[in-house]
């Protein structure tokens, strides 16, 4: 490697850092496009289950239920920064923490596995990562569906069954 261009390069990635130009957006639907005065502040890649309970519904039939996700997320290093979790909930290791609701879902590209959402901050704990987080995407999904609708019945009510899965999270925050 050339030592003479080392500084140069330090102060490129700095000033890269300095500006913000981070993560790009991912490329999405509109339907689950984050609003535009937002950017990523995160990108986490979840691998875990989907857990699912039968339950008999008001008109009598009984069906696969989602419970909660149960995964861990990690950084593109491939280590441990967080979890997600019934809320949903997602949790960074340094302790900021985001919950939210689905406002719009698209089917995945891979027709076995579980949409993919766009999902508005409900609340927050913490100070950290996740502390100004607005908006989540999960995308890229594999897997995560619920066991096939004739193995839930009355003998198997409030059974749970856990479905393994993948996808990539965005979260965005109000651009500085």
């Amino acid at each position: 490697m050339n030592t003479r261009l080392l500084p140069a390069l330090l102060v490129i990635v700095a000033g890269l850092e300095a500006t913000g130009q981070s993560i790009p957006r991912p490329d999405v639907p509109d339907k689950i496009k984050a609003p535009a005065d937002e950017q990523v502040v995160l990108q986490a890649h979840a691998s875990g289950s989907q857990i699912y309970t039968c339950q008999q519904a008001a008109d009598g039939k009984y069906a696969w239920t989602l419970k909660a996700p149960d995964a861990e997320l990690r950084d593109e290093k491939g280590q441990v920064v967080g979890k997600h979790y019934a809320g949903p909930t997602w949790k960074h290791n340094d302790g900021s923490e985001v919950t939210g609701k689905a406002v719009a879902r698209v089917d995945s590209p891979d027709a076995d596995s579980i949409p993919w959402l766009l999902v508005t901050a409900t609340g927050h704990s913490g100070e950290g990562a996740l502390s100004r987080v607005s908006s989540i995407q999960r995308i890229h999904t594999h897997g995560g569906q619920p066991p096939s609708p004739t193995d839930c019945n009355a003998a198997k009510q409030n059974a749970e069954a856990k479905s393994s899965y993948t996808a990539d999270y965005y979260f965005f925050a109000p651009a500085k």
